[in-house]
């Protein structure tokens, strides 16, 4: 009786074998880190100047200012490889 033929699939390779060992841009980490470290400063000036600074005309909307750069940096902390 005559065998049948065997298929061969090819063996799987997962995505992020396919592509190579990926890197992060240069940027990222110094972007990230200064933004997080910007906005910390920024909220700790606007808390001991009593939101005269950085920017008097905004008052309390400095902290937000800084709280928006510090989530800017957390959240360039998720293309972070």
């Amino acid at each position: 009786m005559p065998e049948s033929k065997s298929r061969k699939k090819p063996a799987y390779v997962p995505p992020a074998e396919r592509q190579g060992p990926q890197v992060n841009p240069r940027w990222l980490v110094p972007t990230m880190l200064t933004l997080m470290i910007v906005g910390l400063l920024w909220v700790v000036v606007t808390y001991i100047s009593q939101t005269d600074y950085p920017i008097p005309g905004l008052d309390n909307w400095n902290l937000a200012v800084g709280f928006v750069l510090i989530i800017a940096g957390f959240g360039l902390t998720t293309r972070w490889r």
